[in-house]
């Protein structure tokens, strides 16, 4: 949700407009009818959104940790993969 506002309506009601922003609008600010900025709301850590995501019950997590993934594929000596790819190519 994007809400365009001139920077005097933005200074006459800016708690009006914080608590929108808090809420996850974007403002765009204008001066004379041209943008020249926007008030973005700050991004949730990783933590928060899966933490809101568990408990509106659209994920389930166990809380362990993965298991490190086994390689697919491995390269003899010292070769690297990326020469293996390289060479396979040509």
């Amino acid at each position: 949700m994007e809400t365009v506002v001139g920077i005097r309506d933005l200074k006459t009601h800016l708690s009006r407009y914080i608590r929108q922003v808090k809420a996850g609008a974007i403002l765009v600010i204008t001066e004379r009818g041209k943008p020249i900025g926007r008030l973005v709301p700050i991004a949730s850590s990783a933590e928060t959104r899966l933490s809101e995501l568990l408990q509106a019950g659209m994920a389930a997590w166990s809380g362990r940790k993965l298991a490190p993934l086994t390689p697919v594929a491995r390269a003899r000596g010292e070769r690297v993969v990326a020469d293996l790819l390289l060479e396979d190519r040509g």
